[in-house]
């Protein structure tokens, strides 16, 4: 399989897996709820879409931790809510990476 299909399997699976998390939570209107849950989606997917093909030279694993966290830093800063996001979006990084290791080698 190549990188740009994993990526798009991958990020479609952890976005799909960070908006779900995010529906039993309460917000002030329906609207800031949807707009939650898009916001992850899209910040997860995009995550789960670069891991397999920047690779950086370095293990998929590291690459894989290195992008998760990175790309998680804005939506913590904003939110504060940084140990969630931040651990989230590191294992995240770490299974796309090992998935990544694993498909395309």
């Amino acid at each position: 399989m190549d990188s740009v299909t994993l990526g798009l399997i991958c990020g479609l699976v952890f976005g799909l897996f960070s908006g779900g998390i995010m529906i039993p939570m309460n917000y002030d209107s329906r609207r800031k709820k949807l707009e939650a849950i898009l916001s992850a989606f899209v910040d997860r997917f995009m995550i789960g879409l670069i891991i397999p093909s920047a690779t950086f030279g370095l293990d998929p694993l590291i690459s894989g931790l290195i992008v998760g966290i990175g790309l998680s830093i804005p939506s913590a800063i904003i939110t504060r809510a940084y140990a969630p996001i931040m651990i989230v979006g590191a294992v995240g990084g770490l299974v796309i990476g090992f998935v990544t290791k694993s498909v395309v080698g």
